[in-house]
């Protein structure tokens, strides 16, 4: 089931013009934990919540759907 993370996400991935195995490897995390975010299977812990918010340079409040500004801080 999506909820707005993995909204955020999807679309941030999108952004990126990177594919999940080019942000998996720059991540060192497994593609299936990927996948898991993206689909709404699982969400991240906060270590994994800050490391996707440095990556796609945003906030944590707007990866969440707290926010609509990427940069609001």
């Amino acid at each position: 089931m999506k909820n707005r993370f993995s909204e955020r996400l999807n679309e941030l991935i999108k952004e990126s013009g990177k594919t999940q195995n080019g942000i998996c490897a720059d991540l060192n995390i497994p593609k299936q934990k990927l996948s898991n975010w993206k689909t709404g299977y699982t969400e991240p812990c906060i270590d994994d919540i800050l490391m996707l918010a440095r990556y796609f340079d945003v906030s944590v409040d707007y990866l969440l759907g707290n926010a609509d500004d990427p940069s609001a801080r």
